[in-house]
């Protein structure tokens, strides 16, 4: 992985987290737990996307 590309997967993750802390609280309306649970999502499956990318490098340079 490409340190723009770690970089991005850790703040995709931190932000994921984040995210679910905002789950967590218990003041939180049904429509903004939504809204996180969308936005976590979609951070957790484009730092899947880096990660999968990153063992597809991996996986080539082991197969050089």
């Amino acid at each position: 992985m490409a340190k723009e590309e770690t970089l991005d997967f850790e703040q995709k993750l931190q932000s994921a987290k984040a995210t679910l802390e905002k789950l967590m609280s218990p003041d939180i309306t049904l429509e903004k737990s939504v809204k996180a649970y969308e936005e976590g999502m979609k951070e957790l499956q484009e730092a899947g996307k880096i990660l999968e990318e990153a063992v597809i490098k991996i996986q080539e340079i082991k197969a050089s």
